[in-house]
């Protein structure tokens, strides 16, 4: 994991590379249907997203730029252990392509 010093507006300012977005992880619930309260050490990393920031895009075969589909705002769902996970001022946030994402929530 990397660490990073920047101040929020720094990470509102922060653009990925080409094909990468920016991710906050969205906790789960805290219960199991029945309400049986799941305790933090028995927990699973949360699989939802909500983007921050996307990259530029990349280029096709004739060079021309394709820009992702993805975009600010949107709830996504990733792989358990997709992405490169950093932290700016003490707050987890994940980096990955956008072909390491599995979809969009509507």
């Amino acid at each position: 994991m990397f660490e990073l010093e920047l101040s929020m507006t720094d990470v509102v300012n922060f653009t990925p590379l080409k094909d990468r977005v920016l991710l906050k992880r969205i906790d789960s619930e805290n219960k199991t249907p029945g309400g049986i309260i799941i305790p933090d050490t028995a927990k699973e990393k949360p699989v939802e997203g909500e983007v921050l920031a996307v990259g530029s895009g990349t280029l096709d075969d004739k060079g021309n730029l394709r820009p992702l589909e993805l975009k600010v705002g949107d709830r996504v769902l990733f792989s358990k252990w997709g992405g490169n996970e950093v932290k700016i001022n003490g707050e987890d946030y994940v980096i990955m392509k956008e072909s390491d994402i599995l979809g969009i929530l509507k």
